[in-house]
C-alpha cells in the first residue's frame, strides 16, 4: 500500500510543479502545438483570407510530388549543402589547427574569423550583393571580368554557397578549437619522440580524436544547410532569372505560405523537408557508428 503524503510533502510537490509548469507550458505552446498544427494544416486546404481549413487528406502532397518546382528546390538545397558543409568544415579545421598553436595575435585572428557569425544577415547580404555586382562589384573590377555571379543560373548557386561557407567558418572553427584543446598533449609528445611528422600526427592523432566534434559539426551543418532561407531571400531578387535554380525548399515554403497565402501547401512542404532531414539524420547516425572514434 502506498503511504499517504504528509501536508509538507504535498506542499513540496506543489512547489515543484509550480517551478516546472512554466517550462512545460513553454514546450507545449512553442514546440508540440506547432508540430501537430503543421501536420493538420498539411492535410487541409486553406480557407478564404487564410481562415478556416477544409480537410482534403493527402491532396496537397499529391500536388507537390507532381510539381517540378518542388523537386528542383529540393535539388537546389542539396547542392547548397554539398558546397557549404564540406568546404566550411575543411577550412575551419585547418584554421583551428593553425590557431591552436602558440603565436602572436592568436586572439585577434580568432576574432576576425568569428566576426561573420555576429554580423546581421541583412548586412552580410548587402555586402556580398555589392561584391557580386556585375557592373560595379569589387570581384569583377579586381579581376577585370564581367561575370553575372548571382544572375547566371549556371553559377548563381555556387555563389550563394560561397557566402554560406564564409558565414559559418567562424562557428565551425570555434567548435574545432574546443575539441582540439581536449586532446591531451602527451599523445603529440609521444609521437614526436617516435619521429612522427606533423602531417602524420594530424592524420593519426588529431583526426581520430576530433571525430566526435567533427561529426557533431557535420550533423548540425547538414541540418542547417537543408533549412537555409535567409541567403536566398536577401541576396536573390524575386525577378532574378536565376532564382528557380537557387531557391531552397524553405524558400518555396515561404512562397506558398506567405506570398501565395496557401498555408496547407506550405505545411506540406515543411513535412516533406522534415521527413528528408530525418532520413539524412538516420544515415548520419549509421555513419557515426563506423567512423567516429569515442575514447
Amino acid at each position: 500500500m502506498k503511504k499517504k503524503k504528509s501536508p509538507a510533502q504535498k506542499k513540496e510537490a506543489l512547489w515543484g510543479l509550480a517551478f516546472v509548469a512554466p517550462t512545460m507550458i513553454g514546450l507545449t505552446v512553442l514546440n508540440f502545438y506547432p508540430v501537430f498544427s503543421t501536420i493538420w494544416q498539411s492535410l487541409c486546404k486553406t480557407g478564404d483570407f487564410g481562415k478556416g481549413n477544409t480537410f482534403i487528406g493527402l491532396k496537397n502532397f499529391q500536388k507537390l510530388f507532381a510539381d517540378a518546382e518542388v523537386w528542383q528546390s529540393l535539388w537546389n538545397t542539396i547542392k547548397y549543402a554539398i558546397i557549404e558543409v564540406p568546404f566550411s568544415i575543411a577550412i575551419a579545421l585547418m584554421l583551428a589547427v593553425f590557431l591552436n598553436r602558440k603565436m602572436r595575435g592568436r586572439s585577434i585572428y580568432r576574432t576576425i574569423f568569428f566576426i561573420p557569425m555576429v554580423c546581421a544577415p541583412a548586412a552580410v547580404a548587402m555586402v556580398w550583393r555589392w561584391l557580386y555586382n556585375q557592373q560595379f562589384g569589387l570581384i569583377n573590377n579586381l579581376f577585370h571580368v564581367s561575370v553575372a555571379w548571382i544572375s547566371d543560373p549556371k553559377i548563381a548557386w555556387i555563389s550563394i554557397g560561397v557566402i554560406g561557407v564564409w558565414s559559418i567558418i567562424g562557428y565551425n572553427m570555434v567548435l574545432f578549437l574546443a575539441g582540439l584543446q581536449e586532446i591531451p598533449r602527451d599523445f603529440y609528445e609521444a609521437a614526436q619522440i617516435d619521429g612522427a611528422t606533423g602531417l602524420q600526427q594530424f592524420w593519426n592523432i588529431t583526426v581520430p580524436l576530433l571525430s566526435p566534434t567533427t561529426f557533431f559539426i557535420v550533423q548540425t551543418r547538414v541540418i542547417g544547410a537543408l533549412t537555409v532561407f535567409d541567403l536566398m531571400f536577401m541576396v536573390m531578387d524575386k525577378m532574378n532569372v536565376a532564382l528557380p535554380k537557387v531557391q531552397s525548399i524553405v524558400y518555396l515554403f515561404y512562397q506558398y505560405s506567405f506570398t501565395n497565402g496557401n498555408k496547407g501547401m506550405g505545411a506540406a512542404v515543411v513535412m516533406i523537408l522534415v521527413v528528408f532531414i530525418m532520413i539524412v539524420t538516420i544515415l548520419l547516425q549509421q555513419v557515426e557508428k563506423r567512423f567516429v572514434y569515442h575514447n
